[in-house]
């Protein structure tokens, strides 16, 4: 490269991270979240509240990470005019927000100042921190902005929740993510221009990124590291970058999963309602999403287990067995092996004939027994095989079937309180449908109906 090039000084080593280099520094140079920044809107409301006057609310900001939660909070709070403390929930204990909430007290009643509290992964602190914010939050000492990437339904304890507002922020979209890719090039913060971006190694990182920005940006620096790195020494003109150069560099996608959050159960109710919908390609991508992000392949399993005996069920019932093998199968030769029994289950479950009687069927005669419909055994069907038994009348009547000649006889096997009560109701779909018709001149036997 010649001394003309000009160089990315992120790129040396030692120095900040390009994602870092990057933030914002003002609200314009905010990418996407237009939601959140109109005119009106309470975040811009408390922005450019500089008097402390209005009565300004605390806000809880959730969204997946990349979206921008933490820039957001800490532009807000220290645009706000008001007194300015962060705090990080990993490294914060109580004794570090009570002294927040003291302080922030003291600069109230003596200079008439407010405090934003800035506080980062506010997911990660326990009931008992959280409960040292609420006299602060409730009598307004502070105005709380926190952050988290998990649903604060279930890690914000309800009474923080409800004096808080939630706003919620959205994955970056692809304009937004090429328009903060561009930036990072051409900025003397990030790239300042020593490298050139093809269009097919944007669109690449853009795809790669799944909507986050730090990933995106993280991306982009290691492949216009690798661009430099092979780059002639005496190039007249930046090294370009291309698609090609970003898979080498970049490994794999970037997966926006996190195994304890709502990606988690996002993914997975998604692979679920896939095979339900009988769409197989739908579920061999949310199995591949699952397998990619290092998803425990048990849990996977068991999934499908549930998944054959919920939504096929007597429809097709070799699904459990394809189903249960695939699980067995897994345990046995572990991965990245298993992946194929898994996706042989998921397919042949997704194309299978659906059902959900047999489902129903145990809910209903469930929800009869905790109502308190139930009753005695009959004395026919009761144990005659002890002392005394047939004195008390157990077994008389009973009907042995094997000794009729259908090898079923017309007998009560309900209690009285139920005798009429349908719970498996078959439909006409796959194997079910066979199910259906014996089912129904079983009962015709069985009941005389």
């Amino acid at each position: 490269m010649s001394p003309s090039t000009p160089s990315a000084p992120g790129l040396r080593s030692g120095v900040t991270p390009l994602a870092v280099r990057m933030r914002p520094r003002t609200l314009d140079e905010v990418a996407g979240q237009t939601h959140l920044l109109g005119p009106g809107s309470p975040l811009m409301a408390l922005a450019g509240d500089r008097t402390g006057e209005r009565g300004a609310t605390s806000v809880i900001l959730w969204g997946p990470p990349g979206t921008g939660k933490t820039t957001l909070a800490k532009l807000i709070a220290s645009t706000s005019g008001r007194a300015f403390v962060e705090l990080s929930a990993v490294t914060a204990g109580v004794k570090d927000v009570r002294e927040v909430m003291e302080k922030a007290l003291a600069q109230r009643d003596l200079y008439g100042l407010s405090t934003v509290l800035f506080l980062d992964e506010i997911h990660r602190f326990t009931k008992a921190q959280q409960d040292a914010l609420l006299p602060g939050v409730e009598n307004g000492w502070v105005i709380l902005v926190a952050a988290t990437t998990e649903n604060p339904s279930f890690s914000v304890i309800s009474p923080l929740l409800s004096r808080s507002l939630l706003l919620t922020l959205q994955i970056l979209d692809d304009d937004d993510l090429r328009s903060l890719v561009d930036r990072a090039v051409a900025d003397e913060r990030g790239l300042n221009g020593a490298v050139t971006l093809a269009d097919d190694a944007r669109d690449a990182i853009v795809q790669l990124a799944s909507g986050d920005a730090r990933r995106a940006l993280t991306a982009l620096e290691a492949t216009a590291t690798a661009a430099l790195a092979s780059a002639p020494e005496h190039a007249d003109t930046p090294p370009v970058v291309t698609a090609e150069l970003v898979a080498t560099a970049v490994d794999r996608a970037l997966l926006r999963y996190d195994r304890q959050g709502d990606e988690h159960y996002d993914v997975i109710s998604a692979f679920i309602k896939s095979i339900r919908g009988s769409d197989a390609d739908a579920a061999l991508h949310w199995l591949a999403r699952m397998i990619e992000a290092g998803e425990d392949p048990r849990f996977i399993a068991r999934r499908i287990m549930v998944s054959a005996a919920e939504d096929i069920g007597m429809a097709d019932p070799q699904a459990l067995v394809v189903a249960v093998a695939a699980a067995d199968t897994v345990q046995y030769i572990g991965m990245p092996e298993g992946r194929i029994p898994l996706a042989e289950a998921v397919v042949y479950l997704a194309t299978a004939p659906k059902s959900n009687a047999a489902y129903l069927g145990i809910d209903r005669a469930i929800a009869d027994v905790r109502a308190g419909k139930a009753g005695p055994v009959p004395k026919h069907l009761r144990d005659a095989h002890y002392a005394g038994a047939k004195r008390l009348g157990h077994g008389k009547g009973y009907v042995y079937p094997h000794d009729t000649e259908l090898g079923v006889a017309p007998q009560q096997y309900l209690p009285n309180a139920l005798k009429d009560a349908s719970y498996y109701e078959p439909t006409e779909h796959g194997n079910e449908r066979d199910v259906k018709a014996r089912w129904e001149r079983l009962k015709r036997i069985i009941r005389g109906s």
